[in-house]
């Protein structure tokens, strides 16, 4: 089985004491002490309140915590919540913490909670990441509802954001997923999101485990295996995305655990998307579109400098990924004033197409690929900051809309390449 090399015998002995569940949690944790207990209060909380009479149990999945952070999962009573919740549950609620690795692969954790999911039976399952600072315990209600209930077998989460928060989600892996698959789905890499015991059973069976390279890249495999496997998808709207901040040094990984599997899936999957015309809202609950919060504060100049420096580096590196009419029009932009600056839509989706297509062809070594779209992101980011700096929440929704309307309007552009080879 897949599964054989996680499941320890410690670990399959508690499970076995536990029994089949209705509810499965997922907590995938690394040296996440300083929130982790507020994370399972929530949980607990929202079992009592949502799900009493249901068997649930928590699953941590830790990759090597040296904080303490298993003993804080494990440690939490429900009882303690029973008083706040002024509920009682109908059964016990388990908590089990297993150690993967010591070090965290976000990959191997989820699949360490699809073995258990899978051993226990579970109905429905939710995954929660440990750094949800502003977790409700409706958030369970939410993401588990329409599994439990309603028999979806995915569920994506829906945020308030703030203004710049999210522009990997919002320029480059919704408009393109949304251009490939058909389908408008708001997050498709998440970090919060609910599945069936069957959906996860499927992903588990599928998915290369044995490639190491793979051990990152959990969370939008599963969205892709949602969408081609035809299953029953919906969204779930859970209030305001907490903003962490992030250093200029995060961007590589973030395009690594994002970009990288996206583009690695077009291949195998050039059936499901290359008949795919247009795209269809999926149900949500909650705003059709997000209302945004406040802008996080954005060094402009930094990424405009950062974008320049790239082009002129990366140059004999992007002759081989780019097409020469599309690489030049880079160097020319990158050679403007910061006030003539402009990465248009059109431009911007033509080169992640080129480079998605160059990929493909391992023209050069596709973690390379990756890495170098790095620079290349941050110019068009500079311009949708630009565009949007005064603009309202329903401004910022328009231009996003635009920008999904110019991935699908070019997905040909996409295909022709594909085809050709070149």
């Amino acid at each position: 089985m897949a599964e054989e090399n996680l499941l320890t015998d410690d670990f399959v002995r508690q499970l076995i004491n536990v029994g089949e569940v209705d509810i499965l949690v997922g907590l995938p944790t690394y040296n996440n002490a300083k929130t982790i207990g507020a994370v399972v209060q929530s949980v607990q909380s929202g079992i009592l309140r949502w799900f009493p009479r249901e068997r649930a149990v928590i699953i941590n999945a830790d990759g090597g915590s040296r904080d303490g952070t298993p003993g804080l999962v494990t440690g939490v009573s429900i009882d303690d919540m029973r008083p706040v919740a002024s509920m009682n549950a109908l059964r016990t609620l388990h908590s089990i913490s297993t150690q993967y690795a010591n070090t965290p692969a976000n990959g191997v954790a989820l699949r360490s909670i699809l073995a258990a999911a899978e051993l226990l039976r579970a109905k429905a399952c939710v995954v929660i990441s440990p750094d949800s600072e502003n977790i409700e315990g409706e958030w369970l209600w939410r993401l588990l509802r329409p599994v439990y209930k309603d028999g979806f077998d995915f569920v994506t989460p829906t945020y308030h954001r703030h203004k710049f928060d999210g522009l990997l989600v919002t320029n480059l892996l919704y408009p393109m997923t949304r251009a490939l698959y058909g389908l408008r789905i708001r997050e498709p890499y998440t970090s919060e999101y609910g599945f069936s015991g069957n959906l996860g059973s499927q992903f588990l069976a599928r998915n290369p485990w044995e490639d190491k390279s793979n051990d990152s890249w959990g969370e939008l495999r599963f969205t892709l295996e949602a969408i081609r496997e035809r299953s029953r998808i919906c969204q779930a709207f859970l209030g305001n995305k907490h903003h962490v901040e992030r250093r200029p040094s995060d961007l590589v990984p973030a395009l690594r655990q994002t970009v990288g599997p996206l583009f690695s899936a077009l291949d195998s999957d050039f059936s499901i998307w290359s008949s795919v015309t247009g795209s269809q809202p999926i149900g949500t609950t909650g705003p059709d579109s997000p209302e945004l919060l406040e802008p996080v504060r954005v060094n402009r100049k930094r990424l405009r400098e950062m974008f320049s420096s790239g082009v002129a580096d990366l140059s004999s590196v992007f002759q081989s990924i780019l097409a020469a009419s599309t690489l030049s029009e880079l160097q020319r932009i990158a050679r403007q004033s910061e006030t003539e600056f402009e990465y248009s839509a059109e431009l911007w989706v033509r080169t992640v197409y080129e480079f998605a297509a160059s990929y493909r062809k391992s023209v050069i070594n596709r973690d390379h690929i990756i890495q170098a779209l790095a620079p290349l992101f941050r110019g068009r980011a500079f311009t949708f900051i630009t565009e949007n700096r005064n603009g309202s929440a329903a401004d910022v929704e328009n231009n996003i809309e635009s920008l999904c309307l110019e991935f699908e309007r070019l997905k040909p552009y996409l295909l022709q390449m594909w085809r050709s080879g070149q």
